[in-house]
């Protein structure tokens, strides 16, 4: 059967709840991060990243958890087709905290959970059959139910030619060895637990392990003997994960010492969390082992997984790319600290993003002191601005459907007028595909030097959704004086750490501040490009830019300037400035050979007379939007035909 799969991961998935106050008791946490989690969940999660065909074999409850994990993996490729809805049992809960470097508590959820209702008739033979490997953990072999279809799984695997590999996974807590608020403890001898392990250790063609899980597994404290023992029962290769020390392989009999096998040594880092690291090591395993490489390479790849998720928070978004592994790996003596590399952390960032967006035309209407002033010149009450927004979202939902924008339509929107905008677009669509791109300014509407408009940007961004996208609109010169140049720099970098830290992207809107002799083409082009190279030598990367029409030479210089400084960034939207329809379909064209100009994102130019008619009573709210939309069509046709 042809292998359209290179893995399927069976075992615990679930929702990790991480306290986000490092250094706290659990019993303390304010505030906690959810991500997905679960061993098998991970690993599948993991190898995805890694560039695998991966595939999730459990069960998740039919609920807003379950949806989470299932679009989780959904989101980095892994296959949910055998991602079962269990309609009777909740998913699993973990609940974490990072103490410090050697105290994690941790509470397993878990009881009568989707994921240990596994059935053997949800284990689909011609399913097992189309992968390379079936990757198992160890805690489903705890219960009856899960371990018959562990047992299943298995059976189709040996009977397809299908490689095998465990993962010991051991948590006494899982096997009913420890009182239910204990999952932090690691290791319990249990003669039981040895017994059910050993019962099965024939049936793997790989087992990883701590030597803590192989003790478990060969029923015997000493490693060396543990090691012996579980070998007289498998030929599997056997892999023990050894910490800093990096890991040991052994691929025939075992010799005196864990030296003894092929091993290879990790680069030590800072721990700051020890959870997951497992999960990341065997993901970079399996990279190896299923693309043959030898045990070296697949250890070096395993090792450094493990490195660099211990470094951060959270399980499975700590997880590296194949692209910011292999750099990792190509620079591992250069960076001791992992978590504090500038080049590695942006690579982390830029590539797990969760949605590309290769075109976009995005109505702005995030306009605040223009909807004002168009206002009180008409002699309306500003409380009617909120409804007048709400209706061009109506328009551009209309017309994202009738111009077929799927994966391209989005807009800008303010809190101030616009929070009701915000919360109906944020989410909208049934499916990742259908998703809008939601801008949100954050700047204090005409500051110079900048200003936020509300506050510390740490404090703002705390209770914005992740799929917000922060934007900041400088008024920024090249040879603006040194101290104004300064202050508003030293914003723009907190901005942008900010956005780093909670995961939210950046657009960076800059615009030549208003002067008496209107500045040439030519002249402003070169003003843009120095003012985007003097920012990116500060540190500050933004996912997208937003700037006015250039002319077609200096699109060039941008492309150049942006590919040499971060190929990653998402690209460049068109602003508009209230522009004729005319300068800005000449400005379409001069940016049609630009390889970062995916966009515009464009808004007086639609809805300024049409919301000036609106406030003045000349428009009702249907001719408004007839208005509003036939503007932004005729937009959007300029912008395909440039």
């Amino acid at each position: 059967m042809e292998k359209t799969l290179d893995v399927i991961c069976l075992g615990r998935v679930a929702v990790d709840l991480y306290g986000e106050q490092i250094g706290a008791r659990l019993e303390d946490m304010r505030t906690f991060a959810k991500y997905l989690g679960g061993s098998s969940g991970n690993v599948a999660h993991g190898t995805a990243r890694q560039g695998l065909k991966s595939g999730m074999l459990a069960r998740v409850g039919d609920e807003h958890m379950g949806r989470f994990v299932r679009e989780e993996l959904q989101r980095v490729g892994v296959d949910t087709s055998h991602l079962i809805t269990d309609k009777e049992r909740l998913t699993a809960l973990v609940v974490l905290g990072i103490k410090d470097e050697d105290t994690f508590p941790l509470i397993f959820y878990r009881d009568n959970c989707a994921d240990q209702a596994i059935t053997p008739e949800d284990i689909s033979e011609s399913y097992i059959a189309s992968a390379k490997c079936l990757a198992i953990t160890g805690t489903h072999l705890s219960n009856p139910k899960s371990r018959e279809a562990v047992l299943t799984a298995l059976r189709y695997a040996r009977k397809h030619g299908v490689r095998t590999a465990l993962d010991v996974d051991y948590r006494p807590v899982l096997w009913g060895l420890t009182s239910l608020g204990d999952g932090e403890t690691r290791f319990i001898e249990s003669d039981k637990v040895t017994a059910q392990l050993q019962e099965v250790l024939e049936l793997f063609d790989l087992i990883v392990g701590t030597e803590e899980e192989f003790h478990i597994a060969g029923g015997s404290v000493d490693s060396v003997t543990a090691l012996r023992e579980v070998r007289s029962m498998t030929d599997a290769t056997l892999v023990c994960k050894r910490g800093p020390l990096g890991c040991s392989v052994f691929t025939g009999d075992i010799g005196d010492s864990l030296d003894d096998g092929i091993t290879v040594k990790g680069v030590r880092v800072e721990v700051l969390n020890v959870l997951g690291a497992g999960d990341a090591f065997m993901s970079g395993l399996l990279r190896g082992y299923l693309n043959d490489e030898s045990w070296e390479q697949c250890c070096r790849y395993a090792n450094a997984c493990g490195a660099l998720v211990v470094s951060r928070h959270g399980c499975s978004p700590a997880m590296p790319t194949r692209e910011e592994l292999d750099y990792y790996l190509a620079h591992e003596h250069e960076i001791p600290r992992p978590d504090r590399d500038d080049a590695l952390n942006h690579l982390h960032r830029v590539t797990t993003r969760e949605k590309a967006w290769p075109e976009l035309c995005v109505l702005a209407f995030d306009h605040r002191m223009q909807f004002v002033e168009m206002a009180q010149q008409a002699g309306a009450d500003i409380s009617s601005i909120p409804h007048l927004k709400n209706l061009i979202w109506q328009a551009a939902q209309e017309v994202a459907q009738e111009a077929d924008l799927v994966g391209k339509a989005g807009i800008l929107c303010d809190g101030t007028f616009g929070t009701d905008v915000l919360n109906a677009a944020t989410g909208y669509g049934n499916t990742a595909a259908e998703r809008w791109w939601i801008g949100r300014p954050i700047e204090l509407p005409g500051s110079r030097p900048l200003r936020l408009e509300h506050g510390n940007i740490g404090s703002q961004l705390a209770s914005w959704p992740k799929e917000q996208i922060v934007k900041c609109l400088v008024f920024y010169h090249p040879d603006d004086a040194q101290a104004l140049q300064l202050e508003q720099e030293e914003l723009l970098q907190e901005v942008y750490r900010a956005c780093c830290q909670t995961g939210n992207d950046l657009l960076l809107e800059v615009i030549l501040p208003k002067t008496d002799n209107p500045v040439a083409p030519e002249v402003a082009d070169g003003l843009y490009h120095r003012a985007m190279e003097r920012l990116y030598n500060i540190g500050i990367q933004p996912d997208w830019w937003k700037l006015p029409p250039l002319t077609a030479s200096g699109w060039t210089q941008v492309d150049a300037l942006i590919e040499s400084r971060d190929p990653h960034c998402r690209g460049v939207v068109l602003l508009g400035l209230d522009a004729a329809a005319d300068s800005l379909k000449a400005g379409f064209e001069a940016s049609a050979q630009s390889s970062t100009v995916k966009g515009f994102a464009v808004g007086r130019t639609i809805f300024g007379e049409p919301s000036r008619q609106w406030m003045r009573g000349d428009l009702n709210d249907d001719t408004f939007k007839t208005a509003v939309k036939a503007n932004y069509q005729a937009l959007i046709d300029m912008w395909r035909q440039r």
